[in-house]
């Protein structure tokens, strides 16, 4: 399985932008518990950004983006963040991950997506 992670860039403090990760054509989520999104800026740990529940919908937001941050998908399983009011601590590279079903960790890694907020 692969996930590809695209949408970021370079903004201005106040911006937005919308991350978007797809799965290889023909994989099936149907095992996948949670989709999430992670960020890791440099010299710092790779962090749980925004995930949510596959079957039931339901979100969860890391305290430093909610309000700003929303994660959604869609049918095919396109996972999705939209990123509102971004701040110049929002620069990291996000990642998105798949964990399934009877797991404790996360299986399923994108390769990251640079996001870079100037002041």
């Amino acid at each position: 399985v692969q996930l590809q992670a695209s949408g970021g860039g370079l903004v201005q403090a106040g911006g937005s932008l919308r991350l978007s990760c797809a799965a290889s054509r023909g994989t099936s989520a149907s095992r996948v518990l949670h989709m999430s999104w992670f960020r890791q800026a440099p010299g710092k740990e790779r962090d749980v950004v925004a995930t949510i529940s596959r079957n039931a919908g339901t979100t969860d937001y890391a305290d430093s983006v909610k309000g700003r941050f929303a994660i959604s998908r869609d049918n095919a399983d396109t996972l999705y963040l939209q990123m509102n009011n971004l701040k110049p601590g929002d620069t990291a590279v996000y990642y998105c991950a798949w964990r399934l079903l009877g797991r404790s960790g996360y299986d399923w890694w994108g390769q990251g997506t640079q996001v870079t907020v100037s002041s």
